[in-house]
């Protein structure tokens, strides 16, 4: 009767045997005696040019879209220009003065946060609550 300890045995024997046979023949190298007859592969056939639609007209340059201007960029009204320079103007400075360790007064440092804090809340409390167009879902083409 055979258990489970046997199988593993003859399955570490087989390993075993295997490395030994790997190691036996290790360096051996095949003999390259006979060489290769030099043997070409045929030209590849010339690719044929695509047939030429009979009735169609070569591009005309004459005929191309070309988009009209853009419109001028809108200008916001003061106060929201006013809080965009804060949001992004006081960091800006802030950081400025800190990289090159430029020493402003307290209030001006306050004054700078001030700035940030108030055009943050300044343009979160006059955002619209509704869509501009309902019936949209945002993408544009």
């Amino acid at each position: 009767m055979s258990g489970p300890g046997d199988n593993e045995r003859a399955h570490d024997e087989a390993d075993q045997a295997a490395w030994r046979d790997i190691v036996d023949n290790f360096g051996d190298r095949a003999d390259l005696d006979e060489q290769a007859p030099d043997e070409r592969p045929a030209p590849a056939p010339e690719p044929v040019p695509p047939p030429v639609v009979a009735g169609a007209a070569p591009y005309d340059e004459a005929e191309r879209f070309v988009p009209p201007p853009p419109p001028p960029l809108p200008r916001p009204e003061p106060k929201r220009a006013v809080a965009w320079a804060g949001l992004f103007g006081a960091p800006v400075v802030v950081l400025f003065m800190l990289v090159f360790q430029i020493d402003l007064p307290t209030v001006l440092d306050y004054l700078l946060v001030g700035w940030f804090v108030g055009g943050f809340i300044y343009l979160v409390a006059t955002m619209s609550r509704t869509p501009r167009e309902p019936w949209d879902d945002g993408s544009r083409i």
